[in-house]
């Protein structure tokens, strides 16, 4: 319990990195008092590796974001890869319009946070890094509203507090807004950053100056663990990794870091990484819930911002999060900063936040792709469906001088030989088109 006594600041926000960050940068900008609280010795220390970020968003909020950041490389080609052991189809999609304007760039999030601290405390933003909070404050007993942060033995108070302390958030859970996610609401991240040097980057993907690709790769990256493998080129690394659904992983008795080393072995990846070095290397858990995990964000006193919301969109084509975190950011301040001008920061009061969220690209985005969660848990698509592309396409390009056979025909016969079942082949073609 806590007594009610006057808050330090207007806002409290926990977590420095993409969501706390833009949160608090906005808040700052309308004239509130915002301490941003991250547990690294600062912003990103403790945020490795890198990922794909849709930037527009942050051109909304960072204006002039692609010349000031430390972005990468803009994204103009994307390679969607179904992966066998000794085959591989893909769909190679390049195309000049997606780096004009600029659609998404490659970040590596040590340095991204970093420059996102600096701006939150060029808005007046006061950081405080190295410090673990361990508990909320509430007035009233445990059912009041949240009224600050404990760290240690030190107390801090606020009008409201933000939890943006990442997927397994621990804020949300002590205020009552989240229970234990069921595991195949969760995933294993396993990625490193292997450095190469840009020139070599730049002739293995065939990429010009600034360009980039995006590999999104499903079947034996994973050794048919649902969930998939990813590659994105940076200015001279490459970050590559796995992304594992928690509950077929443990069903198949597997470690996440075999199938990631199984990944990074294989003969269509290996040649990729000849000769680099790995620089970077972790592990974390990943929301791929989808809407499902969105559930309450908001209590008295108290919001929950990006992956700590549930905020990642997975729909097999492009993995989101990053783009949903900034906009939560906003929603998020501009919520809070209505609750504080009419004087209420209860549940009610705070209400415009998840009006605000929902009325977004994010929330839209959300509910329009709310069933492709469950698409991705069908397990076809992580063994049998890559496999039967390869021997249609085998079929149709290896002239063994037998009579070649009609498309359809061919295509027939390698579904009847796989063991794929008509109805479930057309189940899944069916649950694909309304999931994406």
């Amino acid at each position: 319990m806590s007594e009610e006594l006057e808050p330090d600041f207007d806002v409290i926000v926990v977590g420095a990195g993409i969501a706390g960050c833009v949160t608090a940068y906005r808040l700052a900008q309308a004239g509130r008092s915002v301490v941003l609280i991250e547990r690294g010795e600062a912003p990103g220390s403790k945020n490795l590796s890198g990922g794909v970020l849709y930037s527009r968003v942050m051109e909304e909020v960072f204006p002039g974001f692609l010349a000031q950041a430390p972005v990468e490389r803009r994204i103009t080609r994307n390679y969607v890869q179904f992966l066998n052991a000794t085959s591989s189809v893909g769909i190679d999609y390049a195309d000049e319009r997606l780096g004009d304007p600029v659609n998404a760039v490659t970040v590596l999030r040590a340095r991204l946070d970093a420059w996102l601290g600096e701006q939150c405390e060029e808005a007046g933003v006061f950081l405080m890094p190295g410090v673990r909070v361990d508990e909320v404050l509430r007035a009233g007993g445990e059912a009041g509203p949240v009224v600050g942060v404990r760290a240690g033995e030190d107390e801090l108070r606020a009008r409201v507090v933000v939890a943006a302390d990442g997927v397994n958030s621990f804020l949300s859970r002590a205020a009552g807004l989240r229970a234990k996610e069921p595991e195949n609401h969760l995933a294993i991240g396993v990625k490193a950053v292997v450095t190469l040097g840009e020139e070599r980057v730049r002739e293995r993907f065939h990429l010009g100056q600034d360009d980039g690709v995006a590999y999104a790769v499903v079947g034996d990256c994973t050794l048919g663990v649902g969930g998939g493998g990813f590659l994105y080129t940076n200015r001279d690394s490459v970050s590559i990794g796995v992304v594992l659904r928690l509950d077929d992983l443990m069903a198949r008795g597997l470690e996440s870091s075999v199938v990631f080393d199984h990944f990074l072995a294989h003969p269509f990846v290996a040649p990729f990484l000849a000769g680099g070095e790995v620089s970077e290397y972790a592990s974390h858990l990943v929301a791929e819930g989808g809407i499902a995990m969105l559930g309450e964000i908001a209590t008295d006193g108290l919001v929950v911002v990006g992956d700590a919301a549930g905020l990642t969109l997975n729909t097999g084509l492009t993995v989101r999060g990053m783009d949903l975190a900034a906009a939560s950011g906003i929603a998020a301040a501009a919520g809070i900063e209505a609750a504080l001008e009419s004087g209420d920061v209860s549940k009610a009061g705070l209400g415009g936040y998840r009006e605000a969220l929902m009325a977004s690209f994010a929330g839209r985005d959300m509910v329009t792709y709310a069933k492709a969660p469950a698409f991705l848990e069908r397990p076809r698509m992580y063994a049998e469906y890559g496999q039967v592309l390869a021997d249609v396409l085998y079929g149709a390009f290896d002239h063994d001088l037998t009579p070649r056979k009609h498309l359809v025909a061919l295509a027939r016969g390698v579904v009847k030989k796989s063991g794929v079942r008509m109805r479930d082949l057309v189940s899944d073609a069916i649950a694909g088109v309304r999931a994406l």
